[in-house]
This record gives structure tokens, sequence and C-alpha cells, in this order.
């Protein structure tokens, strides 16, 4: 099968980012920025991404789209929206990371992740290194946001992350992330990213 033809094929089937599934219209402001925030934090866990991203939805619908307002929500609304969504098993310990990270945002960084990419100096490793500081965010939480992130975030681009390169690997396409990105557009890059996961997790299951 011709490269091309396989792009198009992954891109069709599975190129939809997960901030998309999540309701999320990502932009480079301060809302849209948080609720990937929070939609990292909620794939962290070992649970599937569709529970992950009904969740996002859920605390969404109840308001919890920026750091003051889930600083300011009740637990028990937190924990209810996460129950809406079958988010249960994870759902006290995701809470009290929710919280503790929206802290976080509001004191070092006053709400506004763009002040953590100015910190950063938009270089993704050390953003990756400042995501890491959030409660529950690893190196795989960390790779998550930046891989979708790089929609709004061109300083991010090209970002696949091991998982991305090894699938890429297996269809035969080229293993580099500059190889990967030069068979899209930039404005591709994200669903790119996401497709190309996608399809690893259609091969090895659910995490």
């Amino acid at each position: 099968m011709a490269v091309e033809t396989t792009v198009s094929e992954l891109l069709d089937r599975f190129g939809r980012t997960y901030a998309e599934e999540a309701g999320i219209t990502l932009r480079d402001k301060p809302s849209p920025l948080y609720r990937l925030l929070v939609l990292t934090v909620l794939c962290s866990v070992r649970i599937s991404a569709d529970t992950a991203t009904a969740a996002a939805r859920e605390l969404s619908a109840v308001g919890l789209r920026t750091p003051r307002a889930m600083v300011g929500a009740r637990r028990g609304t937190l924990i209810a929206a996460l129950g809406r969504a079958h988010y249960v098993r994870y759902d006290e310990s995701t809470a009290t990371a929710l919280g503790e990270g929206a802290e976080l945002l509001l004191d070092r960084w006053r709400g506004d992740l763009r002040r953590l990419r100015e910190e950063a100096g938009g270089e993704s490793g050390r953003i990756g290194e400042l995501l890491q500081e959030f409660p529950r965010i690893g190196p795989v939480g960390a790779g998550i946001f930046r891989r979708e992130a790089q929609a709004v975030w061109p300083s991010l681009r090209p970002y696949f992350d091991e998982r991305v390169l090894t699938e890429a690997r297996t269809l035969g396409l080229p293993t580099s992330p500059a190889g990967l990105a030069a068979l899209v557009g930039a404005k591709d890059l994200a669903r790119w990213a996401a497709a190309l996961t996608r399809a690893s997790l259609a091969h090895v299951g659910a995490p």
C-alpha cells in the first residue's frame, strides 16, 4: 500500500484528537488549555480513553472549565460528575489531583498555561518537565498534553511519542518525528499523532 494511501486511511479512520472527543475546541487561550490539562490528568491512569474523555465532558458540563472554578467546586459535585462518566475506580484520588493541580496552576502561573510555556521558553522537553509538577502527570501524561497541544503551540511541533514511533515502524512509515511530520501539513500534526496513537491502541487494546 502506498504511503499516501496509508496516511489518508489512518486519518479518515482514526484522525480525531482526544481533545475533540472531549468536546474541547482547542485554542491558545487559558480555558481550553486548562481543559486539556484536566483531560491529561484523567487519561493518566489505567482507564479507557473513552471513559476519560466522557469524564472531561461531564466536568465541563458542570462548569469546571477553569482552575478557579475547580478550586471552588464542592468535592461532591466533582465526584458526581466523574461518576456519571463511569470514572469511578479513581474518582476520589482524581478529585484530589484536580484540586491540587488547579491550586498549583493558580499559584505559580496565575491560572494560565501559556505562562508555563513562557517559563519553559517554548522548549518541548522543559514544558514536559513542568507539566510533571502537576499531581498524577508523569512522562506519559506530559506526552499526551504535548501531542494534543501542538495543534496550537507551534514550538512543540512535531511531537510524536514512542508509542507513535513504534506504530509508525509497524506500518512501514518513517520512524523519525521529522519524517512523520513531512507526510501531513502542520495543521494536521495533532490529528496525525492521534491517528497513530489510536491505531496502536486498536492493535493492543485500550490501556
